[in-house]
């Protein structure tokens, strides 16, 4: 028999709870070796709300859990799995084409982006943030003692969520570091 990965409906942000859910009725099913993983791709992201800076984690797929299952011979889903993912509370469905008896798993450039994905985001820092600036481009200051002065991008600096910015004080060009929410594009 060959494993394969199909795509679970679920509703949105019940994800984690149908996963657990799933997990200990496979348990006590003993089909552990029919369902031999169950993902829900999240990522870290950092976020900037009323001026505080906090890292949470979203769901890659919203509404969407996968399973890795151990098909039969003609490639369909062994009818205990079926009933145990269908019978389990939340209102699970797979995503099947045009049959709903008969789900369609993902093909392998799917599981493979899916898996190099998962595999990026639990490599990723929660710390750094992706500064969409490109050095060179012209910037305001939002906010902080140089409120409104423009200047341009001399450096990113992604590891301390910092960006420097080369503003005129007292006529002179001087570069200074800025936290990266406190800058904005701007065009002139």
């Amino acid at each position: 028999m060959a494993k394969r990965w199909f795509v679970l409906r679920v509703g949105t942000n019940r994800e984690n709870k149908v996963k657990k859910q799933l997990w200990t009725r496979i348990q006590s099913n003993d089909l552990q070796e029919k369902i031999s993983d169950i993902l829900v791709v999240t990522e870290r992201v950092t976020e900037i709300k009323n001026g505080k800076r906090r890292t949470v984690e979203r769901k890659v797929y919203p509404g969407y859990v996968m399973a890795e299952i151990d098909v039969q011979e003609d490639g369909t889903v062994p009818p205990e799995v079926w009933h145990l993912i269908r019978d389990t509370p939340g209102q699970i469905k797979f995503v099947t084409n045009d049959r709903p008896d008969r789900p369609v798993p993902l093909t392998e450039d799917e599981v493979e982006k899916m898996l190099q994905q998962k595999k990026r985001l639990a490599e990723e820092t929660p710390d750094t943030v992706n500064i969409d600036l490109e050095v060179g481009q012209y910037v305001r200051i939002r906010e902080g003692s140089f409120q409104d002065f423009k200047g341009t991008v001399e450096e990113l600096l992604p590891e301390k969520n910092m960006v420097k910015v080369s503003i005129m004080v007292f006529g002179r060009p001087t570069p200074i570091d800025f936290e990266f929410w406190k800058v904005e594009k701007f065009e002139e």
